[in-house]
């Protein structure tokens, strides 16, 4: 039987173990492929591996599920799996139908903020979040100026156009299941642009 388990991140990411909105549900059809469009880059350089996948319209969401933990299984003796390997599809698969359900997952160390642009185009790139996982708002504050809520580019890539250099920053990082994790001057005053910091 093609039924192996394999963890996989739905354009990816993080969950310390608790409990999260739809943990423990039934199995859900859906189709994955090998590619995705989160917006975080190298994942193995980002810390995630590369046991990921793209997960079909069924749980994309708009873009909003970017972050999700799911576990998933192939579905109907599916020729393009490989049973009994975490791998579950050969990329000459294509897309393949599968099955998901929401779980928790652990990931050591905080929230990464890996900031990209110039000046007056500060996008953040957001990773290795606890909780949920998926971001759904974010809020920037430079050590000069008071919280302002950030705008989603696109997957994990969220945008500040105010000018915040020479000022530390802050962030407040707000996922799905209604939990606001802040990390207070993560960048130091002498922040760059291209380097990640962490957070709590």
């Amino acid at each position: 039987k093609m039924n192996f388990l394999g963890y996989m991140a739905m354009l990816i990411f993080l969950t310390i173990s608790k409990n999260v909105e739809g943990y423990g549900t039934a199995w859900t059809g859906a189709h994955a492929t090998f590619c995705g469009a989160c917006g975080y880059g190298n994942l193995y350089i980002q810390g995630y591996g590369t046991n990921t996948t793209a997960l079909s319209i069924a749980l994309f969401n708009n873009g909003l599920s970017r972050g999700s933990f799911y576990e998933i299984k192939c579905a109907n003796e599916n020729k393009g799996c490989l049973p009994g390997s975490i791998i579950i599809a050969q990329y000459k698969a294509g897309i393949v139908p599968v099955q998901y359900r929401r779980v928790a997952c652990r990931k050591s160390g905080g929230i990464r903020f890996t900031i990209n642009g110039h000046s007056y185009f500060n996008l953040v790139v957001i990773t290795n979040v606890g909780g949920a996982g998926d971001v759904v708002a974010v809020s920037i504050k430079g050590s000069k100026s008071n919280w302002q809520a950030m705008s989603r580019n696109w997957g994990q890539n969220w945008q500040s156009n105010t000018y915040l250099n020479n000022q530390a920053l802050s962030f407040k990082v707000t996922t799905s299941d209604g939990h606001t994790m802040v990390s207070n001057n993560v960048a130091p005053s002498n922040w760059a642009f291209g380097r990640t910091y962490t957070g709590g």
